[in-house]
């Protein structure tokens, strides 16, 4: 069995293409090659060059792998269509064009669910027909995904999004084929959300197509929800801490990991405000030392 550990750029702070704070993509490749990963994921589209020769002889310096890509999109904003779609399927060329296979779906945050991140017993809920058109958008970018461009479709769970609490993940899952959706499972997200990672694993590993990695600090946790903080502040007051330091127990995601023979990329994701959390090459040091510690290669 090969577990392979990557990074992705929102290490660094990359969460939108435009964002005058992102350091250079250039920068982001060699500090995720010197901390010793071998793969790293697109960002978002945009943010890394769409020459694919450009991007190409980059990754090759670097000797790093593409893994794959996330749609961080308004899903739950019929309005936004078309922007859905352009990042979907500009995503989906860039992806093919390196040999990456992994297509990550994100309903980005709205504002009706920003006030209640970690609070699912007080979010509002989509009633019955909004839920179905947002349930069909995904599903209509899944099924782009895997049939037309051959990519394994992965639905991730974010704060303060629609998709975001537990019951409604599941929700997502028994109504959608697993031919084109599967789980891109983020440990941080799920903890967040004020739930147990490890239990959903054991429920679902057989769905698991693709790991994101990233540990909460339950006490900045405790104090942002409390606080009603949104998510980017939370990012700078440091709730994702570094991998071993919070309240994911990684020696059990591994265990499980190990257990049902899973196979392929798993992917440190430490969200961070690129001003306020400067040293991310330290960072992605540490974590990738955490993570040979307790046995990942």
């Amino acid at each position: 069995m090969t577990l392979r550990i990557g990074n992705a750029p929102c290490s660094w702070g990359v969460e939108f293409a435009d964002d005058a704070r992102n350091p250079k993509w250039q920068t982001v490749l060699q500090e995720c090659a010197d901390a010793g990963y071998t793969g790293i994921e697109l960002g978002p589209v945009g943010y890394m060059p769409e020459d694919p020769a450009i991007l190409a002889d980059a990754l090759a310096q670097h000797d790093l792998d593409l893994i794959g890509g996330v749609v961080f999109r308004p899903f739950h904003d019929p309005a936004a269509w078309d922007d859905v779609m352009d990042g979907a399927v500009r995503t989906c060329k860039a992806l093919v064009a390196h040999g990456a296979q992994h297509l990550v779906l994100i309903d980005s945050i709205s504002e009706r669910r920003a006030p209640t991140a970690g609070r699912a017993s007080e979010a509002e809920q989509m009633v019955d027909a909004e839920w179905g058109a947002f349930r069909d958008r995904i599903a209509t970018v899944a099924k782009m995904g895997a049939e037309e461009y051959g990519l394994t479709v992965g639905i991730h769970a974010h704060a303060a999004g629609f998709m975001d609490f537990e019951p409604e993940l599941e929700r997502l899952l028994d109504e959608v084929d697993e031919s084109i959706l599967k789980i891109c499972f983020d440990t941080g997200h799920h903890s967040y959300a004020g739930f147990d990672p490890v239990a959903f694993m054991k429920r679902h590993m057989d769905r698991i197509s693709y790991m994101h990695f990233k540990d909460i600090d339950p006490v900045v946790k405790a104090d942002v929800i409390a606080k009603r903080t949104g998510f980017y502040d939370a990012c700078g007051q440091g709730i994702f801490c570094n991998l071993g330091q919070g309240d994911v127990d990684f020696p059990a995601v591994r265990q499980l990991l190990l257990d049902h023979g899973f196979e392929g990329w798993c992917t440190v994701e430490q969200d961070c405000d690129p001003l306020l959390n400067p040293d991310t090459l330290g960072d992605a040091r540490v974590n990738r030392e955490y993570l040979e510690s307790i046995g990942f290669n």
